[in-house]
């Protein structure tokens, strides 16, 4: 890449929000309704960068009359979270949606349900993200598109106090903005895997805050995969939960839809060729399919293929945290962490007190997005306002894929990210997990990880989300090994079973030496153990 011989950019803002996903637009929406003055910088273009611009996303959508449904939906949430789950974020989260979403009616056009009624719950990808950025320019905030951020900048008391980034426009002029405060809404990692809209999606939100020194949580529950046709990136699965699949032979497998599908598809495919038929699809869900999901046909219309009656090959894709539940620690549902100054929001922070130790799927995940930025970005403009300036001088964070630890020498990033996706995507080391297996990837990702931060010094885009990816990666296996049992979305095969003393959170982090703890206990920092919470 060509660095521009531009005059470093600067600007300062009372809130900097990371990110233009759903998430980010609501916290730069709701800081600036806070009266807050508000940047939003994203790393693709606000309004059609990641996961949500590709999907028909629903939200977690209950009336609050009458009070037993929401406790109702609280209730099976608690019960189905195996553990992890906390109601009373679960009552604000609900409320929240439900008192926001029907707000963006000026700038959206909500659909209509059989009785006529106005339909908030579901949306349309494409549409919603573009309203969302009308919305966020109404309010006056200032959008830099395709501007990643490289590192989180600090006072001299640690507080988080803006970013430097790059603007890929401007052939990578350097850019810096001074904040009162910082909300990362950046999103979670599948870890390079063909997720429609994830390209963006690198861990780069979870990198910088643990640069801070923020925490991760739930790092473990990234085994979230997610059925599309084969060789296709459509990972848009409603369909089929009412999918019949067939082995190469034409016998029908026995893989019916529930919280153990997954489970068996994989092992089916660990077999061999799995095919799918959806002429089970009720007629009047095949009628609005090309409405509801109009990505999900496009792919058999070009194929010249009619699932409603020929089969078709399908596979399973790794979705990490963007469908499965870590993320940064969150120590209030405002979406603070243990780093002044710093918030998160959507994928950028752990859903384990929303979602339990399951995946929010669409809807849960949705109404996260939407609520965790609200509350972030609300909050983020209360402490701006009592946010003392830095003058200038703030100390720049970024470590690894910036300044060499030892000589500094060419890196192949492209092997490292290859690295990455044979770790985290094989159904036998990330869906079926092992002590043994757990080890083997600790060690490479390790070897990794030494490599890039002992010698990358480009400060590239492309050597800091390499960073990302494999930070991310450390903590996820950490975690996974640390955590001797299965629940929810991490399964282990030496442990089948729920170990009620391990109904807790584990934390991680660190950089160079990765540690894992029970949420409330202290950190062994010789062996980086996992020790009992008190």
């Amino acid at each position: 890449m060509v660095l521009s011989t531009l005059e470093e950019l600067s600007l300062a803002t009372d809130v900097l929000v990371v990110g233009g996903g759903m998430a980010g637009a609501w916290a730069a929406t709701s800081a600036a309704e806070a009266g807050a003055k508000v940047v939003l910088v994203d790393k693709g273009y606000c309004g059609t960068s990641g996961v949500t611009a590709a999907a028909g996303p629903g939200h977690w959508w209950v009336p609050p009359d009458p009070p037993a449904a929401r406790d109702a939906a609280v209730a099976n949430r608690v019960t189905s979270g195996l553990g992890l789950g906390e109601a009373d974020w679960m009552y604000r989260v609900l409320d929240q949606t439900w008192r926001t979403l029907p707000t963006l009616a000026r700038h959206y056009k909500f659909g209509v349900d059989d009785e006529g009624r106005v339909n908030y719950r579901a949306v349309r990808g494409p549409e919603y993200m573009r309203a969302l950025r009308q919305q966020v320019l109404s309010h006056g905030v200032t959008i830099l598109d395709h501007s990643p951020v490289l590192e989180l900048l600090a006072r001299s008391d640690g507080s988080i106090g803006g970013v430097r980034g790059q603007r890929r426009q401007d052939g990578g002029r350097a850019y810096r903005i001074e904040a009162g405060a910082v909300v990362l809404a950046a999103g979670g990692t599948s870890f390079l895997s063909h997720l429609l809209g994830s390209r963006t999606n690198t861990g780069d939100g979870y990198l910088m805050a643990a640069e801070a020194g923020a925490e991760m949580s739930g790092m473990e529950f990234t085994a979230a995969y997610t059925i599309a046709p084969a060789h296709s990136t459509m990972t848009r699965s409603m369909a089929y939960s009412f999918a019949t699949y067939y082995d190469a032979d034409g016998r029908e497998l026995d893989i019916p839809f529930g919280p153990d599908q997954t489970i068996r598809l994989a092992r089916a495919l660990q077999r061999g060729p799995v095919y799918c038929s959806l002429h089970r699809l009720p007629d009047d869900i095949k009628a609005r399919m090309h409405t509801i999901s109009p990505n999900v046909p496009l792919v058999f219309d070009r194929w010249g293929i009619d699932p409603y009656r020929d089969r078709f090959e399908v596979t399973l894709h790794n979705d990490g945290t963007i469908r499965g539940i870590g993320g940064v620690r969150v120590h209030d549902v405002d979406g603070r962490t243990s780093v002044p100054g710093l918030f998160v929001a959507g994928d950028n922070a752990s859903r384990e007190k929303v979602a339990g130790a399951i995946s929010g799927g669409g809807n849960v995940n949705s109404a996260w997005a939407l609520s965790s930025g609200v509350f972030a970005g609300r909050a983020a403009a209360r402490l701006a306002r009592s946010a003392k300036r830095s003058g200038g001088r703030l100390r720049p964070l970024g470590r690894v894929g910036r300044e060499p630890r030892r000589v500094a020498k060419t890196v192949d990033l492209a092997a490292l990210r290859d690295g990455v996706r044979a770790e985290m995507h094989p159904f036998e080391k990330s869906l079926f997990r092992t002590g043994q297996g757990l080890a083997v990837s600790a060690r490479v990702l390790e070897e990794f990880w030494t490599e890039l931060a002992d010698h990358a010094d480009t400060g590239t885009i492309a050597s800091r989300e390499t960073a990302a990816l494999l930070a991310t990666a450390r903590w996820s296996v950490a975690t996974a090994a640390a955590r001797k049992e299965s629940r929810g979305l991490h399964r282990r095969e030496d442990f089948p079973s729920r170990d009620s003393g391990l109904a807790v959170r584990l934390l991680s982090g660190g950089l160079d030496q990765i540690w894992v703890a029970a949420d409330g206990a202290p950190v062994d920092a010789k062996s980086g153990q996992l020790e009992a919470a008190s």
